[in-house]
């Protein structure tokens, strides 16, 4: 089985550019979206302890 895509979607990334240009005000539902998109995409693994 191949892993699935980490791409944001074009739908996703135009809203985050217009949301950071300041041109929307997002709605909950647009944050909770952005959001998921943004962890989706984190590479880490599990909590990793902190550097000292």
């Amino acid at each position: 089985m191949s892993k699935p895509s980490r791409e944001t979607s074009s739908r996703v990334s135009s809203l985050a550019s217009n949301v950071l240009a300041g041109r929307v005000k997002p709605t909950k539902a647009q944050i909770n979206t952005l959001a998921a998109s943004a962890l989706s995409q984190d590479q880490t693994r599990g909590n990793n302890p902190r550097k000292k």
